[in-house]
């Protein structure tokens, strides 16, 4: 039994020895600069050195949200002419939603044919990517573990289905940051007539400082904004109002040491400011030839607004920025009835721009290094949904088909397979870790290196999954 008196007596002792760990504490912690710096980090877009010789610079992600389907585009199924109007498997039919809408096995409506030296198929409503093929690594053994377009989104750009996480734009600019101090590292040019799913989430930094978050830009009106100010004053009034602006930023931050979420806010601010010549002249699209303009196709109203995203993508990898996504209108891909309409809609608006933007890096020489990736978060079954006229078909995450083009890529590869009716990966199936841990790669990074120490653990894009390198796919 503890008495009163000793309950108290080494309660004190408690207290004392408390106090004298965290005395220990703080002399050991300023005698170790490696503590010392980890904690005293400044979060910024200055160019860091990456793990490795990268093979590209930059990345220009493509983003076809909605679910592309494989055995339309890239993923040519004699079978399912073959085998037309059987009843799935109990496998397939396993992932099938809307099982009173679902018919059977759907051959395509489209002829592939063979292109380039490389001889690989591409369906006929591509024309224009189909020319680009030797410049390609086509991904057909893709696959995902989520059919919900939300959870698929948060896997493909962060890797998890969770809304939380830092998506991979935010990894990259955290990883390398900008090799233009006037520019963001990440930008992101999304769809004037509607944002993706998960809007903002896909570009989001999630628990990585704030400053790693994609910077949204416009393809009409204004690029940004309120970027300009509303009053133009002299030169040098401004520069002195920046310079007493960054002193009181300064002595502010000095006084809240350590404040991740302070420091992103004060560096996206001097951006901002530093970003009112620099992003408008790379966004001044009327520098460009009439020519370039046409083979991006603004002369086409169905082409005109993702030719303008792509070619802004082009004129901002020449400037340094380190990733561009470019999104498509919401669920362009998302072809569940009325496979023809939708999918026609959808590559008439996208595959002449996308050719355009392979072509243009090629012939300026910027295509070597920078790294270009086309795909969404899953593709679609191989069976009829809504059968008959208006047939389309329904999600499917168990094998797709994506490419990568340039940064270090084999062209006129094919990597992976389906099976025969191009339902599930079937041969070197490549996960979204897999696909994630390439791109790193590609670029300088080794995925299980590039970290970010939270609450005690080392979190990183590919988490703790098993993660390979397709070095298949690399020259």
């Amino acid at each position: 039994m503890v008495s009163r008196r000793d309950f108290f007596s080494r309660s004190v002792d408690g207290l004392q020895g408390a106090a004298l760990a965290y005395l220990l504490g703080n002399d050991l912690f300023h005698a170790s600069p490696a503590l010392a710096a980890n904690a005293q980090r400044l979060y910024d877009l200055k160019a860091k050195t990456p793990h490795h010789p990268p093979r590209a610079k930059a990345i220009i992600q493509l983003f076809m949200n909605g679910g592309p389907s494989q055995v339309d585009l890239f993923d040519p199924k004699p079978a399912l002419t073959k085998y037309a109007g059987q009843p799935p498997s109990r496998d397939l039919a396993s992932e099938v939603r809307a099982v009173r809408e679902t018919g059977g096995l759907m051959p395509s409506p489209y002829k592939f044919t063979k292109h380039g030296q490389s001889g690989i198929e591409v369906s006929e409503i591509l024309p224009h990517l189909a020319t680009c093929v030797d410049d390609m690594a086509v991904i057909r053994s893709m696959f995902t573990t989520h059919l919900a377009h939300e959870a698929a989104l948060f896997l493909m750009h962060g890797g998890r289905i969770l809304g939380t996480r830092p998506s991979l734009g935010a990894w990259v600019s955290y990883g390398l940051g900008s090799v233009n101090e006037n520019l963001p590292a990440y930008v992101v040019l999304d769809d004037p007539k509607g944002p993706p799913i998960n809007f903002i989430q896909n570009w989001q930094a999630g628990w990585l400082p704030a400053v790693y978050q994609g910077t949204r830009v416009h393809s009409d009106g204004a690029p940004i904004l309120n970027l300009t100010a509303k009053e133009e004053y002299p030169s040098p009034i401004v520069e002195l109002s920046r310079n007493l602006l960054r002193r009181m930023d300064t002595a502010h931050r000095d006084q809240r040491p350590g404040n991740v979420e302070l420091e992103a806010r004060i560096a996206n601010y001097e951006l901002a400011a530093r970003m009112q010549l620099a992003a408008t002249d790379a966004l001044d699209l009327s520098k460009e030839s009439q020519a370039t303009k046409e083979m991006y196709g603004f002369d086409d109203e169905r082409t005109a607004s993702y030719g303008r995203r792509c070619l802004m993508a082009r004129r901002l990898v020449e400037r340094g920025v380190r990733l561009i996504q470019v999104y498509i209108e919401s669920q362009i891909w998302d072809n569940h009835n009325e496979i023809r309409k939708g999918l026609e809609y959808a590559c008439g608006k996208t595959d002449k721009p996308a050719a355009a933007l392979l072509k243009d890096l090629k012939q300026r020489g910027l295509l070597d290094d920078t790294l270009v990736v086309w795909g969404g978060e899953f593709g679609r079954l191989p069976i009829a949904q809504d059968p008959g006229p208006r047939a389309g078909r329904d999600h499917g995450p168990s094998g797709f088909s994506v490419w990568m083009a340039g940064g270090g890529v084999k062209g006129g590869t094919v990597y992976g397979a389906t099976d025969e009716i191009g339902y599930r990966a079937a041969e070197n199936p490549v996960s979204i870790h897999d696909f994630h841990a390439t791109i790193l790669h590609l670029l300088g990074m080794n995925h299980r290196n590039l970290v970010f120490e939270r609450e005690g653990r080392n979190e990183r894009l590919t988490d703790e999954f098993p993660a390979r390198v397709l070095d298949a796919i690399i020259s």
